[in-house]
């Protein structure tokens, strides 16, 4: 494994980003300095902080750190689109596999925490 791009987790965190990028523009125009900006942001902060752990699995108290931050970001995301669902701004059609997938980047980033030496 060559480059953080080839990580599961990025991948899936990434996709869920853009998928939120493309959802939110449907949102309330007087969301978008608040829950839009805090989605794409946190679902963003995600990817890179995962591309920064990566970048220093070779030191693996900051690589867990960062792999920290990328939990709790994605935690703070899952957060957010469950006031997007219950503001009536996303449908629970498009909450349930959004938060699935969310809940899936989660495990693999726990996967990670757990077993850094297999990242070196």
């Amino acid at each position: 494994m060559g480059h953080y791009k080839e990580l599961i987790a990025y991948k899936k965190a990434y996709e869920l980003a853009m998928k939120i990028f493309q959802i939110t523009k449907q949102f309330p125009a007087e969301e978008k300095y608040s829950l839009i900006d805090q989605i794409r942001r946190s679902s963003r902060s995600v990817c890179s902080n995962l591309a920064e752990a990566y970048r220093r699995r070779r030191f693996k108290d900051y690589f867990i750190s960062k792999l920290n931050d990328a939990e709790t970001e994605n935690t703070e995301t899952q957060v957010w689109l469950d006031f997007s669902k219950d503001c009536n701004y996303l449908p629970i059609e498009l909450h349930t596999p959004l938060s699935f997938l969310n809940e899936e980047i989660g495990k693999l980033i726990a996967f990670m925490i757990n077993n850094p030496e297999k990242f070196r």
